[in-house]
């Protein structure tokens, strides 16, 4: 019976120096994943930093902490801020932020996080009562760039690099909403009307373009079937007196292989033609023609010498 107690007694105490070392072991070696560092006190006082890798401590004199390098995103809850022109308006915004000196943002600041928060939410006051409640907003993006410098140069002490801070969403007051609505509808409304009048005039423009080609075509179709009308009556004139020149010299050519005996036999069948007419008629000989003017002539002679006295 004292053997078995002694035996346990033994396994005990090996035990215990066994959960001993293990707990001595696991406080001196440290693993630091590749975007983290451990900042190491020994003693109280900062030996600087470790890591990525292994680490190992000295128990119970030193001291690890462990700080992120990653970029860290935080959100700023709504905060009523009063603008120049004195309209409270609530804002949220979301900041980004990444360390760069993981000694300084341990030993300079004891929770970043709820002093940085602290300092969005006053910088953000600030800001947004320097600027009318217009360009509050119509100018975000100046806001943004405004805050991201005011908290760099704060955090910077700190070891800390803000990268950028976006606001998420402006509540205006209601009366504020409701002239916006108001606005936006008015905007809306003459954006609809120029856009109807814009279409009108490029209506009325393209009606007179195309009445413009119509009259400019049924010109030319005027012209050229004037052109071709003329070329016709041209061409047909050509062909008329083309055709009279050529009878004209056929009769010629005929009048010259006419004798007396043939103009005797047309005078007989012209005077024949004239006598079946029932009308009166005066017939006069060709002789007496000739005899007539054989008698004209002569007293154009005799005038003519009587007044002559040489």
């Amino acid at each position: 019976m004292g053997t078995t107690t002694s035996a346990f007694l033994v396994l005990c105490l090996i035990g215990f120096f066994f959960l001993i070392g293990f707990a001595f072991l696991s406080s001196a070696i440290k693993v630091v994943p590749e975007y983290q560092r451990l900042v190491v006190f020994r003693l109280g006082r900062c030996v600087g930093t470790r890591g990525p890798g292994i680490v190992i401590l000295i128990p119970v004199i030193d001291q690890g902490v462990r700080v992120d390098l990653r970029e860290q995103v935080r959100e700023i809850p709504h905060q009523t801020s009063i603008t120049k022109d004195n309209a409270p308006i609530s804002i949220d915004f979301l900041w980004y932020y990444k360390v760069l000196d993981a000694t300084e943002s341990v030993l300079q600041v004891g929770n970043f996080e709820a002093a940085a928060q602290g300092m969005a939410t006053t910088t953000l006051r600030a800001v947004i009562g320097s600027i009318p409640l217009d360009d509050v907003l119509s100018e975000r993006e100046h806001i943004n760039n405004t805050l991201r410098a005011r908290l760099d140069e704060v955090t910077e002490r700190w070891g800390v690099k803000v990268t950028n801070v976006e606001i998420r969403e402006i509540l205006p007051p209601r009366e504020v909403q409701d002239a916006m609505n108001r606005q936006m509808s008015a905007e809306r409304i003459r954006r609809a009307v120029v856009t109807e009048s814009n279409g009108t005039r490029e209506a009325a423009i393209n009606v007179a373009e195309g009445e413009k080609q119509s009259a400019i075509l049924r010109a030319q179709g005027d012209r050229e079937s004037n052109i071709q009308r003329a070329e016709g009556d041209r061409q047909a004139q050509l062909l008329r007196a083309q055709g009279f020149a050529s009878a004209l010299e056929e009769i010629f050519t005929a009048t010259q292989k006419i004798d007396s005996k043939t103009m005797t036999l047309q005078y007989f069948e012209v005077l024949k033609s004239l006598g079946a007419s029932p009308s009166t008629k005066y017939i006069f000989p060709m002789e007496l023609t000739s005899l007539l003017q054989s008698f004209i002539d002569g007293r154009k002679d005799s005038t003519d010498g009587g007044n002559n006295p040489g």
